[in-house]
C-alpha cells in the first residue's frame, strides 16, 4: 500500500484527511485564518521536531559514533540521514515563519506583535506574548538559514571545504542549533500562552 510505504504519500494523505475533516466538522466555508494557523502548526511541528531530533538524538549519537574506534562511525548518518533531515528542517522553518507572519497579518496583529504590544496604551498583552514568541522564532529562522545550513553544507561535503573549515563549520552550526534548541522552549511557551496565559 503506497500510502504506508512512502512518506510523501502519507503526508499528502494526512493533508487530504485534514481537509475532509475540516469540511465535515466545520461546514463548507473556507476559513483562511484557520487554514494559516493550521499550516503554521504543522510546519512548526516538523521544524521543532527535527530540531529536537538533531539536539537530543543525532548530535549525541554522532559523538558516540566518532569515539567508537571499532564501530561503523557516522558516515551513514552524514551521507543519507542528515541531508534529508536538513532539507525538511530548513524548509519547514521557513514555512512556519511565513505562515506565522501571515496569520499575524491577517488577524491585524503583525505590527503589534513585532513591536511587542508597546504601540497600545495600555500594552496589548496578547501582542507582547505572541510577539516575544515571534521574535524568538525569527532569531531561530535566521540561525537556520544563515548559520546552520551554510555551515552544514561544508560539514556534509555538499560544498568543498578544508578539514579546518569543516571543523569551524561544525562548531558554528552546532552552537547555532543548540541556541535554537534553548530558544524553542520559551518560544513554544509564548506561542501556547498567548490566548491562555503564561504558566507561571
Amino acid at each position: 500500500m503506497k500510502i504506508l510505504s512512502n512518506h510523501r504519500y502519507a503526508l499528502v494523505t494526512g493533508i487530504v484527511l485534514a481537509v475532509i475533516l475540516a469540511f465535515v466538522i466545520g461546514g463548507a466555508g473556507f476559513n483562511r485564518l484557520g487554514f494559516v494557523r493550521w499550516l503554521h502548526i504543522v510546519a512548526g511541528v516538523f521544524w521543532i521536531g527535527l530540531l529536537y531530533y538533531f539536539n537530543a538524538v543525532q548530535t549525541p549519537a554522532m559523538a558516540v559514533a566518532a569515539a567508537d574506534k571499532g564501530g561503523p562511525g557516522g558516515a551513514g548518518i552524514s551521507k543519507y540521514v542528515a541531508p534529508r533531515a536538513l532539507f525538511w528542517f530548513r524548509w519547514s522553518a521557513l514555512v512556519t515563519w511565513v505562515a506565522g507572519a501571515w496569520y499575524l497579518g491577517d488577524s491585524g496583529n503583525f505590527v503589534g506583535a513585532f513591536t511587542l504590544g508597546l504601540m497600545s496604551d495600555p500594552v496589548n498583552h496578547y501582542q507582547l506574548v505572541i510577539g516575544t514568541g515571534a521574535w524568538l522564532g525569527t532569531i531561530m529562522l535566521f540561525n537556520v538559514w544563515v548559520l546552520i545550513w551554510p555551515n552544514q553544507k561544508k560539514v556534509l561535503g555538499i560544498v568543498s571545504a578544508t578539514d579546518e573549515q569543516k571543523a569551524a563549520a561544525r562548531a558554528t552550526a552546532g552552537n547555532a542549533s543548540r541556541v535554537n534548541f534553548i530558544l524553542s522552549i520559551p518560544m513554544l511557551m509564548c506561542m501556547g500562552s498567548a490566548f491562555h496565559g503564561l504558566p507561571f
